[in-house]
């Protein structure tokens, strides 16, 4: 709902998630939190899987709020992720 995720679309929310894998945390055109740019994240499973188990925790101050708890859900979201490129 707040990510695009398809080459080239304007991000307006959120970030696009297209080419998410190996990518830096915080380094696309769009304006997210500062926290996310300083973090030194780069998006992998592991750092997924981190991240959307608790945003706030893994990164003090990022805008992400979305919690994903279940990890059969959070499983198959990274995959799907980490498949867009």
């Amino acid at each position: 709902m707040c990510h695009v995720n398809t080459s080239g679309a304007r991000a307006i929310t959120a970030p696009n998630l297209f080419g998410l894998s190996g990518r830096a945390a915080g380094s696309t055109p769009f304006k997210g939190s500062t926290a996310l740019a300083k973090s030194g994240v780069t998006w992998n499973a592991n750092s997924l899987d981190q991240f959307l188990q608790a945003p706030a925790k893994m990164i003090p101050g990022t805008r992400m709020v979305v919690k994903v708890p279940d990890a059969n859900q959070r499983h198959d979201l990274i995959a799907y992720l980490l498949s867009l490129h």
